[in-house]
């Protein structure tokens, strides 16, 4: 996108955002006796509904859940008010990004005269005749539940940033300004809402935040402080020369990606290094920090091409992890395998995590539409296009810390052992919203593990003695009656998944919004547990950089004593930790780290010692938009 377009997406972003802001600020205060200040009524007063009431105790069961993360009692109410505009905002956006891909009919850019509407008010003529235009909103939350089975992360409804809804006067402003000319073409790019997510938060909130005078206090001003959208022929550098350069080495110099990866950078007098083959359904790639999710989206680019080689190639066909089965043998014919790489790619291949919760929305969204752009190429009518039913997109946020909710779900895990395994998982990662995935979460998960199965080892060889005569089991040792089986403990996290969706919908009122927004936080930090517990091909990055911050300054320094010096550094030194051996990293950072001497650890300790690099492209200034930052884009290769 030109300079221009892209204008144009943040004035009309940074418009929105006030509407919304200004409208359910009211609606807070107004309506719910919620205010800014922090400041909640014991109460809802009289004038509430049933719906009202019920929205109310949502709205301050989410606030009061913020506050136990120990942010402040304005804090939270800002936050909330946040996070229901963004929402709000990407919800109204991805519509009309649908429509402009006829994924939808007309719905939302003529409001309640779109083709959609009426033929709603059609088959139910009473909805229509709703007051303050209640009619429509029923019809658009109906769209939201449809889409809600696949992308569940930005229209769940039961979401409590749903709760408000923008009074008519406000909507119809929105409409007006998303109907601008000039943003005509923006709704059939894969980017806008990538550019939307990066101008949601103006140059004025950065400075606020005390961009480039001070650390940052919390992991949000680290995440919009850092929100630079990466331009596309970088993403294009780094994926082509990373994942596009091991399918190469894979498949060979005239593989059908050598002429889509134009960025490739290849020695003339240096011939390819073999590399074994994989499935493509077991290539595994991360972008630690994927804010939008513009690398996994070119990844997705080439691995649409990729899997049709793989299908194609008649000797040397790998089995896949993950099936156990070739391509070929799953699928005999080329179509169905094409119509099966979407959902593939997205469920097998693209992994990302992001400090910042709105990132999931964003990218999981763009991962969804770029799946049914493909389809779409493929003239795959709706009913033929297959589900997808889940994303890798990360948020690293802390586990729940509600003391009483933790010990009242813990005490009904069983066997015991799970109980001491998730407690476990909430001490190691107190930490995780603020370091996301430089936390070394799976040290400490690792060694719970292992500990108990040791004693498993030793329960079962103590199985002759008979009843009564068991050795006593010594104070501190992990309760393992119930557990039957070794292979067990490989199924604790789909266990505890399954156990903390029961937890959530097993109570009502109140109680049933707390145990839900428990359950999602628990269920995310187990997410991250097991990305930083798995190895990737690649790992790619447009990294933050600068100092950490403040609250995990002292164990960021702990961790990392040989990069400590600046956030992006850190990052490269623990994507390198998440490679397979010969994986590759891509990384667009500062340029000061090839040449500074505080830096000269990281180059002389990590990387040439663990990944040295293979290509390197000196930018300079001006490459990520709004930063003032000296750039350089470069790739690694971990060593054997």
């Amino acid at each position: 996108m030109n300079k221009a377009t892209r204008s144009a997406i943040e004035r009309a972003t940074q418009q929105g955002r006030k509407l919304l802001d200004e409208d359910f600020s009211s609606q807070l205060e107004g309506t719910f006796d919620v205010l800014r200040s922090g400041v909640i009524a014991p109460a809802g007063g009289a004038h509430l509904s049933v719906r009202q009431r019920f929205q109310r105790d949502k709205i301050v069961a989410t606030i009061e859940h913020k506050r136990a993360a120990g942010t402040s009692a304005t804090e939270a109410v800002t936050d909330y008010v946040r996070d229901a505009a963004f929402t709000t905002l990407n919800r109204f956006v991805a519509l009309k990004m649908l429509e402009a891909r006829q994924l939808v009919q007309e719905c939302i850019s003529k409001g309640e005269r779109s083709s959609g509407f009426r033929e709603f008010c059609g088959m139910a003529p009473g909805v229509g005749l709703l007051p303050d235009a209640a009619g429509y909103r029923l019809y658009v939350e109906s769209l939201f539940d449809e889409f809600s089975t696949e992308i569940k992360v930005l229209f769940d409804r039961r979401d409590a940033a749903s709760v408000l809804w923008p009074k008519r006067q406000t909507f119809e402003a929105l409409l007006t300004i998303f109907n601008a000319p000039e943003l005509s073409e923006v709704w059939g790019e894969d980017e806008t809402i990538g550019w939307v997510y990066q101008y949601f938060n103006s140059d004025a909130d950065r400075d606020d935040m005390g961009r480039g005078k001070r650390p940052p206090a919390n992991s949000r001003e680290l995440a919009v402080r850092n929100q630079f959208f990466t331009p596309r022929y970088v993403v294009q550098f780094l994926v082509d020369n990373t994942l596009g350069r091991l399918w190469l080495e894979m498949h060979g110099e005239h593989s059908h990606l050598a002429q889509y990866c134009q960025y490739l950078v290849s020695a003339v007098d240096e011939p390819l290094r073999a590399r074994q083959r994989k499935d493509p359904r077991d290539l595994r790639i991360l972008d630690p920090a994927c804010g939008s999710g513009h690398f996994l989206l070119y990844c997705f680019d080439l691995l649409l091409t990729i899997y049709e080689e793989a299908w194609s190639a008649e000797d040397d066909c790998p089995k896949s992890e993950a099936t156990g089965h070739s391509l070929r043998e799953d699928y005999p014919d080329l179509a169905g395998l094409q119509r099966a790489a979407p959902k593939l790619i997205v469920e097998h291949n693209l992994f990302g995590v992001d400090i910042d919760p709105r990132c999931a929305q964003i990218a999981a969204l763009a991962l969804w539409l770029r799946a049914q752009r493909a389809w779409k190429d493929q003239s795959a009518a709706a009913s033929d296009r297959l589900r997808v039913r889940r994303t890798h997109v990360v948020v690293a946020e802390p586990m729940p810390g509600d003391d009483a909710l933790i010990n009242e779900f813990a005490a009904n895990l069983n066997p015991p052992l799970l109980r001491d395994l998730f407690k476990k998982m909430i001490a190691e990662s107190k930490l995780a919203g603020e370091l996301g995935i430089l936390l070394r979460v799976e040290d400490g998960i690792a060694f719970e593990l292992s500990r108990a199965r040791e004693q498993f080892v030793l329960q079962q060889k103590n199985t002759g003695f008979l009843p009564g005569m068991e050795p006593e089991k010594r104070q501190g040792s992990l309760d393992l009656s119930g557990i039957d089986d070794h292979h067990f403990f490989f199924g604790a996290e789909t266990t505890i998944i399954g156990a903390l969706r029961e937890f959530a919908e097993t109570a009502s009122g109140s109680a049933s919004i707390a145990r839900r927004l428990f359950a999602g936080d628990a269920a995310q930090g187990i997410a991250l547990i097991d990305v930083a517990r798995s190895r990737f091909d690649v790992v790619l990055m447009n990294p933050p950089f600068g100092s950490c911050s403040a609250p995990a300054k002292k164990e960021f320094d702990r961790s990392y004593p040989r990069t400590k010096n600046d956030v992006y550094a850190a990052f490269v030194e623990r994507g390198i930790e998440l490679l397979h051996p010969r994986g590759r990293l891509g990384a667009i950072t500062s340029r000061t780290g090839f040449f500074l001497s505080s830096f000269q650890k990281w180059r002389e300790e990590v990387l040439l010692p663990k990944a040295p690099p293979v290509v390197v492209a000196d930018l300079g200034i001006g490459v990520l938009d709004g930063a003032m930052v000296e750039t350089a884009a470069y790739c690694l290769e971990a060593v054997l």
